[in-house]
């Protein structure tokens, strides 16, 4: 079931990057930004994550928490975040419950094979925990403008 701008973003429980449980409903009264990528440290995704790096501020200016979510697990993360100075929380969704929650959790294609992996879509949630907008069509390297405009 795919999910739509106007939907209550599906709350979660799951583990950040240093094993602490993060719930979406602990940020009601916050704009969060869900950003859904594919794996730690890999070119697009380190470019992804370098961009909101380095709009952090201006993310935070316009109100929005960021939180990253992928299938890794703690460690990597941990890994990632010291590797390129990440400010923002990384959730570990090794049981796969949250990409699919969101839908996410695809058939993907590459070299003729296909397999099942996270489609690298953002999911903007305003301060009541509903769905304002979703980028599915990801510029890596200028994602933080895409969320900011």
């Amino acid at each position: 079931m795919s999910l739509n701008i106007g939907d209550p973003a599906p709350d979660f429980t799951s583990t950040d990057q240093n094993g602490q449980l993060i719930k979406l409903s602990d940020y009601r009264g916050k704009k969060v930004v869900i950003y859904f990528y594919p794996k730690d440290d890999t070119p697009g995704c380190t470019a992804q994550a370098c961009s909101l790096r380095d709009h952090y501020a201006d993310l935070q200016t316009a109100g929005y928490e960021v939180l990253g979510v992928s299938i890794d697990d703690q460690k990597s993360h941990k890994k990632f975040i010291g590797k390129y100075d990440l400010p923002f929380t990384l959730i570990s969704d090794t049981d796969k419950k949250v990409v699919e929650a969101y839908d996410v959790w695809k058939e993907k294609s590459m070299y003729g094979r296909t397999y099942m992996g996270t489609v690298r879509t953002t999911f903007l949630i305003d301060e009541n925990g509903v769905i304002t907008d979703i980028i599915s069509k990801i510029d890596t390297k200028e994602h933080a403008k895409q969320i900011l405009t």
